[in-house]
């Protein structure tokens, strides 16, 4: 696929601490919700705000990304020869705000406390909340989740199944830590796809870890988007946005083996000569096309950054490792004709 083939864009650039952006997100006259179009949105540093006439009340949820836990004990011993690297990688940070020490227990806590004192209706776990499958720190999560009291959703990001060295695809590898680790993290939920509704508001939850889109999971997007509500997806690698690196990996017609910079590093096999397949290509298409889509929530690139693609908001949050987080807010919208 050429890039002259995707969707035309409006890049909105760089979301920083001191960007405010407040923009429309309709796809043109038309396309209306209730007498309105799809709705708006507004950004103040890591505070998101949507605006939509479906949104039945008022509510909030926090969304977090990339903290980066190398929690281990003695169960992870047989495994330091593919845990080793990442378990050095973010043992201390400075937070993304005050520049002051900090470290991903202490940001992951300081993240849960914030959203309790929020009263958010849930929060969103949106991968690399482990830097290897480590069962002390799933258990550690567990812990703070159960302790925390509120309901949450989660997904895996590339990491938090990937023991670095260690044979097999990313696919095959991504099911198996999924079921010897990971587990515990979907309380019974598909692993692959979930969705989740508050006050007539839709959260489609898709694992997008190895950068690819599975026909189920496309279904699934489908069939859910289907139902005209207000609805908001959520991925850990952001999807194609013309201008980004190719760290913005699904549906990005470059990825493949050509850019693959990091599998020697990583010590894991190269992307595929063929780049992505047409389901994930697919996907692109599906979700950029929703009219009822608010936007779209992800992680992975460790920096805050926001795109506007065919009217629909990409807000990548910086690493909760550093302490971020996007706290996103869901406000009804007056039903009035623009």
């Amino acid at each position: 696929m050429k890039r002259r083939d995707l969707l035309k864009y409006v890049s909105a650039g760089t979301l920083g601490l001191g960007l405010n952006v407040h923009a429309m997100a309709g796809q043109g006259a038309g396309k209306v919700y209730g007498g309105v179009k799809k709705g708006s949105f507004a950004i103040d540093g890591n505070r998101v705000r949507f605006f939509h006439p479906g949104i039945r009340e008022k509510f909030s949820m926090l969304m977090l990304a990339d903290t980066h836990l190398f929690k281990d004990d003695q169960r992870g011993e047989p495994y330091r020869q593919y845990s080793g690297r990442m378990a050095k990688a973010y043992n201390q940070t400075k937070h993304f705000q005050t520049g002051e020490a900090t470290d991903p227990e202490t940001s992951f806590i300081t993240t849960l406390n914030i959203a309790a004192e929020q009263n958010a209706a849930f929060v969103a776990l949106v991968g690399d909340i482990f830097s290897f499958p480590s069962e002390a720190a799933v258990d550690w999560v567990q812990a703070q989740l159960k302790s925390a009291g509120l309901p949450y959703e989660y997904t895996a990001g590339n990491h938090d199944w990937h023991y670095e060295g260690m044979e097999g695809s990313s696919t095959n590898l991504r099911r198996t830590w999924i079921e010897n680790r990971l587990k515990p993290m979907y309380r019974s939920a598909d692993p692959m796809m979930s969705y989740y509704e508050v006050n007539d508001t839709c959260f489609i939850t898709i694992d997008n870890s190895t950068y690819e889109i599975l026909p189920e999971q496309l279904d699934f997007y489908n069939k859910k988007i289907r139902n005209g509500k207000p609805t908001i997806l959520m991925v850990h690698i952001p999807l194609f946005a013309p201008g980004r690196s190719v760290g913005f990996g699904c549906g990005n017609p470059d990825w493949g083996a050509k850019t693959d910079k990091n599998f020697e590093l990583e010590r894991r096999q190269r992307w595929p000569e063929k780049g992505h397949t047409k389901t994930t290509f697919d996907f692109y298409k599906a979700v950029f096309n929703s009219e009822n889509l608010m936007g779209i929530l992800a992680g992975h690139i460790h920096k805050p950054s926001l795109d506007v693609i065919n009217g629909i908001p990409q807000i990548v949050t910086d690493a909760n490792a550093v302490g971020a987080y996007l706290q996103v807010e869901l406000i009804p919208a007056e039903k009035t004709q623009i």
